[in-house]
């Protein structure tokens, strides 16, 4: 089990950058993987990033590869989402997955938990 915390949302200018944060509880984060997923009004939640348990492996979305990075620091129970040279296609509500599958997966079915989102808003 693992109760997951976003942060780090707000208001950019298209070019800009901005760093999410998911502070996880319990004491076996390093089993997890974790994602992050994104939704915009009108549309459906879907994949950004992925990253093992132990941070070596990670995988993209196409349209993010390049701009973004995601990484983990397992003693301090957080993963990060660094976002570069920010769109307005962007904006979204960011949202941060965890799951205890040995693989990776860029379907939201493939994550048993969730955090409640943080609103991420890139303007023209």
């Amino acid at each position: 089990q693992v109760q997951l915390v976003e942060s780090g949302g707000g208001l950019v200018q298209a070019g800009g950058s901005l760093t999410l944060s998911c502070a996880a509880s319990g004491r076996t984060f390093s089993r997890y993987v974790m994602g992050w997923f994104r939704q915009a009004p009108g549309k459906e939640r879907e994949f950004v990033t992925a990253i093992s348990q132990s941070g070596i492996s990670t995988t993209y979305a196409d349209s993010v590869k390049g701009r973004f990075t995601i990484s983990r620091d397992n003693a301090k129970n957080t993963v990060y989402l660094q976002m570069n040279s920010l769109k307005p296609e962007d904006t979204a509500i960011y949202y941060c997955a965890a799951d205890q599958e040995f693989t990776m997966s860029i379907l939201a079915v493939g994550y048993a938990y969730w955090g409640q989102g943080t609103q991420v808003t890139v303007s023209s």
